[in-house]
């Protein structure tokens, strides 16, 4: 039920967005990474913080699905945002405890960032490969959901390329 329920959220939230949204932030050793540097990846945008139980469930299976896909040859990364007041060295000992390996990057605690509104941690963008935010999902996500979302986009897209 409970991916039912995430599948439709995620596709009710597809026609949303429409265009790409430029959006940059530092990680924790102050590289500025922007999502137009991943143009041509499907990217994973994680707001998440380390009081947030339902954030600290997800890391383990997002850690795992960005390492299958950084061994399929990276056509998805996830970029975790870290949306709380906390010091760079509580955040990277905390990165470290997790044995966290996609990039963490650093936010002020906001209700919204270009992407949209930030309702509740943790909430989860996925940006298509052209760069514009195709859904959005609120409460924790698994690699499988997100497997299945990025696979059936692209089916569509192949379908509707024939």
């Amino acid at each position: 039920m409970r991916a039912l329920i995430f599948t439709v959220s995620l596709l009710l939230s597809s026609a949303l967005f429409a265009e790409p949204v430029e959006y940059s932030l530092p990680d924790l050793d102050g590289k500025i990474h922007s999502l137009s540097d991943y143009e041509g990846k499907w990217v994973i945008v994680n707001y998440w913080a380390t009081w947030c139980p339902p954030c600290l469930e997800e890391i383990p299976d997002l850690i795992e699905f960005h390492e299958k896909h950084r061994k399929l040859g990276g056509d998805v990364v996830v970029l975790g945002v870290n949306l709380e007041d906390i010091s760079k060295e509580q955040l990277a000992d905390f990165v470290e405890g997790q044995m966290m390996t996609y990039p963490v990057l650093l936010s002020e605690s906001l209700p919204a960032t270009p992407l949209g509104p930030i309702p509740g941690l943790p909430t989860t963008y996925i940006i298509a490969p052209d760069g514009s935010p195709v859904a959005r999902q609120v409460g924790p996500v698994t690699g499988k959901q997100l497997d299945d979302y990025i696979n059936a986009k692209k089916a569509k897209a192949a379908a509707a390329a024939k």
